[in-house]
Protein backbone atom coordinates (compact mmCIF):
# COMPACT_ATOMS: atom_id res chain seq x y z
CA UNK A 1 0.00 0.00 0.00
CA UNK A 2 1.23 3.38 -0.74
CA UNK A 3 2.09 5.17 2.27
CA UNK A 4 1.13 8.98 1.86
CA UNK A 5 1.27 12.19 4.00
CA UNK A 6 0.19 15.24 3.34
CA UNK A 7 1.92 18.92 4.21
CA UNK A 8 -0.59 21.70 4.94
CA UNK A 9 1.10 25.26 4.04
CA UNK A 10 -0.52 27.60 6.73
CA UNK A 11 2.51 30.49 8.14
CA UNK A 12 1.17 33.09 5.36
CA UNK A 13 -0.15 36.71 6.84
CA UNK A 14 -2.54 36.48 4.26
CA UNK A 15 -2.18 40.46 4.01
CA UNK A 16 -4.34 40.69 0.66
CA UNK A 17 -7.26 39.33 2.80
CA UNK A 18 -7.65 42.43 4.33
CA UNK A 19 -8.08 43.00 7.83
CA UNK A 20 -9.10 40.34 10.50
CA UNK A 21 -6.11 38.39 11.38
CA UNK A 22 -4.29 35.31 9.03
CA UNK A 23 -7.08 34.34 6.80
CA UNK A 24 -6.49 30.47 7.35
CA UNK A 25 -7.89 31.33 11.16
CA UNK A 26 -10.87 33.60 9.87
CA UNK A 27 -14.25 31.92 10.12
CA UNK A 28 -16.25 30.97 7.14
CA UNK A 29 -19.28 29.18 7.31
CA UNK A 30 -18.56 28.72 11.24
CA UNK A 31 -15.74 27.21 10.78
CA UNK A 32 -12.63 28.24 10.71
CA UNK A 33 -10.75 28.14 6.98
CA UNK A 34 -7.51 25.82 8.35
CA UNK A 35 -10.16 23.51 10.32
CA UNK A 36 -11.69 22.90 6.98
CA UNK A 37 -8.38 22.39 5.31
CA UNK A 38 -7.22 19.81 7.64
CA UNK A 39 -9.68 18.00 8.08
CA UNK A 40 -10.77 16.69 4.86
CA UNK A 41 -6.53 14.95 5.10
CA UNK A 42 -7.35 13.83 8.62
CA UNK A 43 -10.50 12.14 7.67
CA UNK A 44 -9.43 10.79 4.14
CA UNK A 45 -8.31 6.96 4.64
CA UNK A 46 -5.19 6.65 2.17
CA UNK A 47 -3.53 9.68 3.93
CA UNK A 48 -1.39 8.26 6.98
CA UNK A 49 0.57 11.59 7.77
CA UNK A 50 -0.92 14.89 8.17
CA UNK A 51 1.89 17.91 8.91
CA UNK A 52 0.42 21.84 9.23
CA UNK A 53 3.12 24.40 9.00
CA UNK A 54 2.21 27.36 10.62
CA UNK A 55 3.81 30.77 11.43
CA UNK A 56 5.95 30.71 14.53
CA UNK A 57 3.62 33.41 16.52
CA UNK A 58 0.57 32.07 15.16
CA UNK A 59 0.83 28.38 17.86
CA UNK A 60 -2.48 29.64 19.90
CA UNK A 61 -4.93 30.51 17.15
CA UNK A 62 -3.61 27.39 15.49
CA UNK A 63 -4.40 25.12 18.36
CA UNK A 64 -8.12 26.66 18.89
CA UNK A 65 -8.87 26.39 15.36
CA UNK A 66 -7.72 22.68 15.16
CA UNK A 67 -8.66 21.40 18.28
CA UNK A 68 -10.34 17.75 18.19
CA UNK A 69 -8.12 16.91 14.26
CA UNK A 70 -5.36 14.27 14.73
CA UNK A 71 -2.24 15.87 12.85
CA UNK A 72 1.31 15.68 13.42
CA UNK A 73 2.51 18.37 15.67
CA UNK A 74 2.89 21.47 14.06
CA UNK A 75 6.47 23.14 12.81
CA UNK A 76 7.68 26.53 12.22
CA UNK A 77 7.32 27.85 8.42
CA UNK A 78 10.10 30.12 7.00
CA UNK A 79 10.06 33.88 5.16
CA UNK A 80 8.37 32.28 2.08
CA UNK A 81 6.05 29.66 1.00
CA UNK A 82 8.63 27.72 -0.56
CA UNK A 83 11.16 27.89 2.85
CA UNK A 84 7.58 26.42 4.81
CA UNK A 85 7.46 23.75 2.77
CA UNK A 86 10.72 22.62 3.16
CA UNK A 87 9.70 22.90 6.78
CA UNK A 88 7.06 20.33 6.40
CA UNK A 89 9.21 17.94 4.15
CA UNK A 90 12.06 18.32 6.39
CA UNK A 91 9.68 17.34 9.23
CA UNK A 92 8.44 14.06 7.75
CA UNK A 93 12.32 13.41 7.03
CA UNK A 94 12.02 10.45 9.29
CA UNK A 95 8.68 9.15 8.30
CA UNK A 96 9.55 8.45 4.88
CA UNK A 97 6.46 8.32 3.02
CA UNK A 98 6.24 7.33 -0.47
CA UNK A 99 4.07 10.13 -1.81
CA UNK A 100 3.51 13.81 0.07
CA UNK A 101 0.88 15.49 -0.99
CA UNK A 102 1.48 19.84 -0.63
CA UNK A 103 -1.99 21.75 -0.21
CA UNK A 104 -2.35 25.69 0.68
CA UNK A 105 -4.89 26.04 3.81
CA UNK A 106 -6.12 29.26 2.10
CA UNK A 107 -8.31 26.07 0.24
CA UNK A 108 -10.49 24.53 2.23
CA UNK A 109 -13.03 23.25 0.30
CA UNK A 110 -10.72 20.18 -1.12
CA UNK A 111 -12.82 17.11 -1.77
CA UNK A 112 -11.62 13.99 -0.42
CA UNK A 113 -12.21 12.61 -3.87
CA UNK A 114 -9.35 15.65 -5.39
CA UNK A 115 -7.18 14.16 -2.45
CA UNK A 116 -7.85 10.23 -3.77
CA UNK A 117 -6.91 11.59 -7.88
CA UNK A 118 -3.43 13.59 -6.50
CA UNK A 119 -2.46 10.13 -4.29
CA UNK A 120 -3.07 7.95 -7.69
CA UNK A 121 -1.53 10.92 -10.11
CA UNK A 122 1.79 10.53 -7.87
CA UNK A 123 2.37 7.07 -7.70
CA UNK A 124 1.57 6.83 -11.84
CA UNK A 125 3.85 9.46 -12.32
CA UNK A 126 5.60 10.95 -9.97
CA UNK A 127 5.00 14.47 -9.89
CA UNK A 128 1.17 15.56 -10.73
CA UNK A 129 -0.83 18.92 -10.12
CA UNK A 130 -5.13 19.11 -9.83
CA UNK A 131 -6.08 21.96 -12.52
CA UNK A 132 -8.84 23.46 -14.06
CA UNK A 133 -9.81 24.74 -17.41
CA UNK A 134 -9.30 28.08 -18.05
CA UNK A 135 -13.19 29.40 -18.99
CA UNK A 136 -12.10 32.85 -20.06
CA UNK A 137 -9.86 34.42 -22.80
CA UNK A 138 -6.74 35.58 -21.38
CA UNK A 139 -4.60 38.57 -22.46
CA UNK A 140 -0.65 38.92 -22.39
CA UNK A 141 0.46 42.57 -21.46
CA UNK A 142 3.41 44.56 -20.98
CA UNK A 143 4.17 46.85 -17.95
CA UNK A 144 1.85 49.90 -20.38
CA UNK A 145 -0.34 47.90 -19.54
CA UNK A 146 -0.92 46.95 -23.69
CA UNK A 147 -1.62 43.58 -25.00
CA UNK A 148 1.10 42.01 -26.79
CA UNK A 149 -0.85 38.65 -26.71
CA UNK A 150 -2.96 36.28 -27.10
CA UNK A 151 -2.26 32.70 -25.85
CA UNK A 152 -4.84 29.95 -27.03
CA UNK A 153 -7.13 28.99 -24.14
CA UNK A 154 -7.06 25.62 -24.89
CA UNK A 155 -3.56 25.40 -23.85
CA UNK A 156 -4.02 27.10 -20.33
CA UNK A 157 -4.78 25.65 -17.34
CA UNK A 158 -5.70 26.77 -13.54
CA UNK A 159 -2.76 25.23 -10.95
CA UNK A 160 -4.95 23.83 -7.75
CA UNK A 161 -3.54 22.31 -4.80
CA UNK A 162 -2.97 19.28 -3.42
CA UNK A 163 0.48 18.90 -5.74
CA UNK A 164 1.67 15.47 -5.30
CA UNK A 165 5.18 13.91 -5.38
CA UNK A 166 7.48 11.26 -5.01
CA UNK A 167 8.76 12.28 -1.73
CA UNK A 168 12.50 11.49 -2.54
CA UNK A 169 12.24 13.60 -5.58
CA UNK A 170 10.52 16.72 -4.33
CA UNK A 171 12.38 16.66 -0.96
CA UNK A 172 15.68 16.57 -3.26
CA UNK A 173 14.50 19.20 -5.79
CA UNK A 174 13.32 21.82 -2.93
CA UNK A 175 16.98 21.04 -0.60
CA UNK A 176 18.74 21.51 -3.92
CA UNK A 177 16.80 25.22 -4.70
CA UNK A 178 17.43 25.73 -1.13
CA UNK A 179 21.23 25.33 -1.58
CA UNK A 180 21.32 27.54 -5.02
CA UNK A 181 19.32 30.00 -3.36
CA UNK A 182 16.36 30.12 -6.06
CA UNK A 183 13.42 31.03 -3.78
CA UNK A 184 11.58 32.43 -6.28
CA UNK A 185 9.11 29.83 -7.05
CA UNK A 186 5.54 30.07 -6.80
CA UNK A 187 4.20 26.59 -6.80
CA UNK A 188 5.69 23.23 -6.10
CA UNK A 189 5.27 22.57 -10.00
CA UNK A 190 7.66 24.88 -11.01
CA UNK A 191 10.56 23.81 -8.64
CA UNK A 192 9.91 20.20 -9.67
CA UNK A 193 9.73 21.52 -13.04
CA UNK A 194 13.53 23.71 -12.54
CA UNK A 195 14.71 20.46 -11.18
CA UNK A 196 14.00 18.27 -13.99
CA UNK A 197 10.97 16.30 -13.36
CA UNK A 198 7.81 16.19 -15.71
CA UNK A 199 4.61 17.19 -14.07
CA UNK A 200 1.52 15.53 -15.05
CA UNK A 201 -2.28 16.93 -14.86
CA UNK A 202 -5.26 15.18 -13.33
CA UNK A 203 -8.57 16.60 -12.90
CA UNK A 204 -9.50 19.62 -10.51
CA UNK A 205 -12.35 20.70 -8.83
CA UNK A 206 -13.47 24.39 -9.24
CA UNK A 207 -14.71 24.84 -5.52
CA UNK A 208 -10.95 24.12 -4.61
CA UNK A 209 -10.53 27.60 -5.25
CA UNK A 210 -7.55 29.82 -3.22
CA UNK A 211 -9.04 32.62 -1.04
CA UNK A 212 -6.81 35.45 -1.94
CA UNK A 213 -9.62 39.02 -1.36
CA UNK A 214 -12.16 39.77 0.97
CA UNK A 215 -14.61 39.17 -1.87
CA UNK A 216 -13.89 35.39 -2.04
CA UNK A 217 -14.50 35.40 1.59
CA UNK A 218 -17.90 36.97 0.84
CA UNK A 219 -18.70 34.86 -2.16
CA UNK A 220 -17.57 31.73 -0.44
CA UNK A 221 -19.64 32.59 2.51
CA UNK A 222 -22.87 33.37 0.85
CA UNK A 223 -22.34 29.71 -1.28
CA UNK A 224 -22.41 28.35 2.11
CA UNK A 225 -25.40 30.06 3.06
CA UNK A 226 -27.10 29.29 0.07
CA UNK A 227 -26.52 25.45 0.13
CA UNK A 228 -26.98 24.33 3.31
CA UNK A 229 -30.63 25.26 3.03
CA UNK A 230 -31.93 22.33 5.47
CA UNK A 231 -32.12 24.27 8.71
CA UNK A 232 -32.99 21.85 11.99
CA UNK A 233 -33.87 22.43 15.43
CA UNK A 234 -33.54 19.30 17.99
CA UNK A 235 -33.96 20.04 22.08
CA UNK A 236 -32.50 18.16 25.49
CA UNK A 237 -32.74 17.63 28.34
CA UNK A 238 -30.70 16.16 31.36
CA UNK A 239 -30.93 15.44 34.77
CA UNK A 240 -28.52 14.27 37.77
CA UNK A 241 -28.67 14.14 41.37
CA UNK A 242 -25.95 15.46 43.82
CA UNK A 243 -24.05 12.80 45.67
CA UNK A 244 -20.45 13.05 47.70
CA UNK A 245 -17.89 15.03 46.29
CA UNK A 246 -16.96 18.93 46.08
CA UNK A 247 -17.12 20.42 42.41
CA UNK A 248 -19.71 19.97 39.87
CA UNK A 249 -19.18 19.85 35.88
CA UNK A 250 -21.32 22.62 34.32
CA UNK A 251 -21.12 23.34 30.55
CA UNK A 252 -17.50 22.00 30.51
CA UNK A 253 -16.19 24.72 33.51
CA UNK A 254 -15.40 22.71 36.72
CA UNK A 255 -17.33 24.98 39.74
CA UNK A 256 -16.36 24.77 43.26
CA UNK A 257 -19.54 23.01 45.26
CA UNK A 258 -20.37 21.32 48.63
CA UNK A 259 -21.83 18.32 46.74
CA UNK A 260 -20.79 16.34 43.10
CA UNK A 261 -23.08 14.56 40.86
CA UNK A 262 -23.90 11.24 40.72
CA UNK A 263 -23.41 9.77 37.54
CA UNK A 264 -21.22 7.62 35.35
CA UNK A 265 -19.27 10.22 32.95
CA UNK A 266 -18.62 13.03 35.14
CA UNK A 267 -22.56 14.49 35.18
CA UNK A 268 -22.34 17.60 33.10
CA UNK A 269 -26.10 18.02 32.68
CA UNK A 270 -25.53 21.46 30.55
CA UNK A 271 -23.63 19.47 28.01
CA UNK A 272 -25.25 15.70 27.83
CA UNK A 273 -28.57 17.98 27.02
CA UNK A 274 -27.31 19.77 23.79
CA UNK A 275 -25.67 16.42 22.85
CA UNK A 276 -29.29 14.87 22.80
CA UNK A 277 -29.65 18.70 21.40
CA UNK A 278 -27.72 18.22 18.14
CA UNK A 279 -28.49 14.41 17.86
CA UNK A 280 -32.12 14.88 18.11
CA UNK A 281 -31.31 17.76 15.02
CA UNK A 282 -29.80 14.99 13.04
CA UNK A 283 -32.29 12.20 13.84
CA UNK A 284 -29.32 10.49 15.19
CA UNK A 285 -30.79 8.97 18.29
CA UNK A 286 -29.35 10.15 21.64
CA UNK A 287 -26.45 10.53 23.69
CA UNK A 288 -26.94 6.97 24.94
CA UNK A 289 -27.40 4.99 22.25
CA UNK A 290 -23.66 6.47 20.91
CA UNK A 291 -22.19 6.25 25.00
CA UNK A 292 -24.02 4.15 26.66
CA UNK A 293 -23.57 4.21 30.84
CA UNK A 294 -23.37 0.18 30.18
CA UNK A 295 -19.89 0.91 28.92
CA UNK A 296 -17.30 0.57 31.47
CA UNK A 297 -15.06 2.80 28.90
CA UNK A 298 -17.23 5.99 29.23
CA UNK A 299 -16.94 5.82 33.34
CA UNK A 300 -15.93 9.36 34.43
CA UNK A 301 -15.48 10.59 30.81
CA UNK A 302 -15.15 13.97 29.87
CA UNK A 303 -18.51 15.37 28.55
CA UNK A 304 -16.37 17.38 25.73
CA UNK A 305 -15.88 14.47 24.70
CA UNK A 306 -19.55 13.89 23.49
CA UNK A 307 -20.24 17.17 22.22
CA UNK A 308 -17.01 17.04 20.16
CA UNK A 309 -18.59 14.07 18.83
CA UNK A 310 -21.93 15.46 17.96
CA UNK A 311 -20.25 18.39 16.33
CA UNK A 312 -18.29 15.84 14.04
CA UNK A 313 -21.69 14.26 12.79
CA UNK A 314 -23.03 16.97 11.50
CA UNK A 315 -19.82 18.26 10.15
CA UNK A 316 -19.44 14.54 8.35
CA UNK A 317 -23.08 15.40 7.23
CA UNK A 318 -21.93 18.57 5.22
CA UNK A 319 -23.45 20.94 7.88
CA UNK A 320 -22.72 23.34 10.44
CA UNK A 321 -23.79 24.45 13.97
CA UNK A 322 -26.20 27.69 14.03
CA UNK A 323 -26.31 27.91 17.07
CA UNK A 324 -26.67 26.55 20.75
CA UNK A 325 -28.59 27.26 23.83
CA UNK A 326 -28.36 25.63 27.52
CA UNK A 327 -31.24 26.34 29.83
CA UNK A 328 -29.43 25.21 33.91
CA UNK A 329 -32.33 24.68 36.52
CA UNK A 330 -30.69 24.88 40.33
CA UNK A 331 -30.99 26.62 43.24
CA UNK A 332 -27.20 26.72 43.82
CA UNK A 333 -24.49 26.81 42.57
CA UNK A 334 -25.31 30.59 40.94
CA UNK A 335 -24.92 30.16 37.39
CA UNK A 336 -25.03 34.54 36.53
CA UNK A 337 -21.54 35.02 37.30
CA UNK A 338 -19.97 31.97 35.37
CA UNK A 339 -22.56 32.17 32.18
CA UNK A 340 -19.27 33.24 30.08
CA UNK A 341 -17.55 31.33 30.83
CA UNK A 342 -19.69 28.41 30.20
CA UNK A 343 -20.15 30.30 26.72
CA UNK A 344 -16.69 30.09 26.40
CA UNK A 345 -16.10 26.55 26.96
CA UNK A 346 -19.04 25.28 24.97
CA UNK A 347 -17.68 27.46 21.70
CA UNK A 348 -14.46 26.03 22.17
CA UNK A 349 -15.44 22.33 22.43
CA UNK A 350 -18.20 22.88 19.54
CA UNK A 351 -15.61 25.19 17.78
CA UNK A 352 -18.33 27.60 16.78
CA UNK A 353 -18.29 31.39 17.41
CA UNK A 354 -19.57 31.98 20.89
CA UNK A 355 -21.39 34.95 19.57
CA UNK A 356 -23.35 31.84 18.60
CA UNK A 357 -23.86 29.92 22.33
CA UNK A 358 -26.63 31.22 24.96
CA UNK A 359 -26.49 29.85 28.71
CA UNK A 360 -29.11 30.50 30.54
CA UNK A 361 -30.54 29.77 34.31
CA UNK A 362 -33.25 29.41 36.31
CA UNK A 363 -34.56 28.28 39.56
CA UNK A 364 -37.89 26.00 40.61
CA UNK A 365 -38.93 28.53 43.15
CA UNK A 366 -37.91 25.74 45.87
CA UNK A 367 -39.94 23.13 44.54
CA UNK A 368 -39.53 19.67 43.34
CA UNK A 369 -35.94 18.37 43.70
CA UNK A 370 -34.05 21.01 42.17
CA UNK A 371 -35.63 23.18 44.35
CA UNK A 372 -34.68 20.59 47.45
CA UNK A 373 -31.12 20.99 46.05
CA UNK A 374 -31.07 17.33 45.45
CA UNK A 375 -29.73 17.79 42.03
CA UNK A 376 -29.95 19.57 38.66
CA UNK A 377 -31.22 19.77 35.55
CA UNK A 378 -30.58 21.46 32.10
CA UNK A 379 -32.69 21.77 28.64
CA UNK A 380 -30.91 22.83 25.49
CA UNK A 381 -31.72 23.22 22.16
CA UNK A 382 -29.46 23.46 18.95
CA UNK A 383 -30.00 24.90 15.26
CA UNK A 384 -28.13 23.12 12.84
CA UNK A 385 -27.92 23.39 8.72
CA UNK A 386 -27.43 20.52 6.51
CA UNK A 387 -27.21 20.47 2.88
CA UNK A 388 -30.64 19.24 1.11
CA UNK A 389 -30.97 14.87 0.89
Amino acid sequence: MTRTAAIIVAAGRGLRAGPGGPKQFRSLGGRSVIARALDAFCAHPDVGWVQPVCHADDSGPFAAATQGLSHLPPVPGGTSRQASVLAGLKALADVAPDIVLIHDAARPFVSGAVITRAIAAAAQTGAAIPTVAVADTIKQVDASGHVVGTPPRADLRIAQTPQSFVFDKILAAHERAAREGRDDFTDDAALAEWAGLTVATFEGDHLNMKLTTPEDFAREEARLGAALGDIRTGTGYDVHAFGDGDHLMICGVRVPHTRGFLAHSDGDVGLHALVDAILGALADGDIGAHFPPSDPKWKGASSDRFLEDAVRRVRARGGRVASLEVTLICERPKIGPLRDAMRARIAEIADVPVSRVSVKATTSERLGFTGREEGMAATASATIRLPWD
